[in-house]
């Protein structure tokens, strides 16, 4: 066992990687010397030399399609986003190109491309260095989004990615990076396209990913001194989407709840609370609940800690169905 962070795991990830297959290579914003902004790519130029992992200009644009002739010619690039929002100017790449190839090509070609992107708010970051754009991803057909929330996870989701032969949009939640737990290397799990029940219970279900399965944690944590029971399923792979798992556990609790820090209208939980009613409605005895952040641009820092949800408000839209007594 060894104890490491979020952004300790990402690093090992890349370094068994690149050590694996020569094929792969790493590019992206002052990912070489300075070892990218949050260290994820911490000492691997020096370790496998700047043919392998290097400094791209600031043009997220040109990072994205350079990464797309790569991978049809043989290579496995794996390219940083620097920031969330920093992605939108490689958007026409991503949904245009990177999404359709193996569509276009009737599936003869694929597409073995990572996309990391250091993603959510919780660390007081200025306009364009918080956002959550997973909505934009997963309503794209032909990328795999996935998130993990923990550094077991993000080695082993990682590898998977990086194995993949389709492209793979990898959210890394920024106020995660730091947190540290004992992790056994190579920590090659279940399938990342798998939710997994981090915490079982039987009165609610509490939809999460990335950053918000802390949060879902602690609303249980303070639940349980109030004798409410309930079970928190980490999504990690938010396309495809985990129908069995997420169903199996929202038909036990008969109720069901998603907690995403982006706006409301339109965000992923929409599309989580549809595809929750449409398939386990008979069995539900409440509407699946959304606590999500508000319907205005990210805020400023000192405004954050009013925009993210909190267990608090969690256990706030759980009081407002009706209960039997219990």
């Amino acid at each position: 066992m060894t104890t490491t962070s979020m952004a300790g795991a990402l690093t090992t990830a890349l370094r068994d990687a690149m050590a694996a297959d020569e094929r792969v290579v790493v590019y992206g914003e002052d990912v070489g010397p300075l070892g990218g902004v949050f260290r994820v790519t911490d000492g691997l130029q020096a370790e496998f030399g700047s043919d392998r992992i290097w400094d791209s200009p600031l043009a997220e644009s040109g990072i994205v399609g350079t990464a797309v002739g790569m991978a049809l010619y043989g290579l496995r690039p794996v390219v940083e986003m620097q920031f969330d929002a920093f992605s939108y100017p490689a958007f026409e790449q991503i949904v245009s190109h990177v999404a359709k190839m193996r569509n276009r090509t009737r599936g003869r070609v694929g597409m073995p491309l990572v996309i990391r992107i250091p993603c959510s708010g919780d660390i007081g970051g200025v306009e364009h260095h918080s956002d959550s754009s997973e909505a934009y991803w997963t309503a794209t057909p032909g990328l795999t989004v996935v998130t993990p929330s923990n550094p077991a996870d993000a080695y082993s989701m990682l590898r998977e990615a990086i194995d993949s032969d389709d492209p793979v949009i990898f959210l890394e939640p920024k106020s995660r990076y730091w947190m540290r737990a004992d992790v056994e290397f190579p920590a090659r799990e279940t399938s990342f396209d798998r939710a997994h029940v981090v915490r079982e219970g039987d009165d609610v279900t509490l939809l999460a990913y990335g950053p918000t399965v802390a949060t879902a944690l602690a609303a249980a944590d303070q639940a349980a001194a109030d004798g409410l029971s309930i079970e928190v399923v980490d999504l990690r792979s938010l396309s495809p989407f985990d129908d069995e798992t997420v169903g199996a556990s929202v038909r036990k609790t008969s109720r069901a709840a998603v907690i995403h820090e982006a706006a409301q209208f339109g965000g992923y939980g929409a599309e989580v609370a549809a595809r929750v009613t449409e398939r386990n409605f008979f069995h539900l005895s409440a509407p699946v609940l959304r606590i999500t952040g508000f319907d205005v641009p990210y805020p400023s820092p000192k405004l954050e800690e009013y925009f993210l949800p909190t267990a608090e408000r969690v256990l706030d839209a759980i009081e407002t169905w009706q209960w039997e007594a219990r």
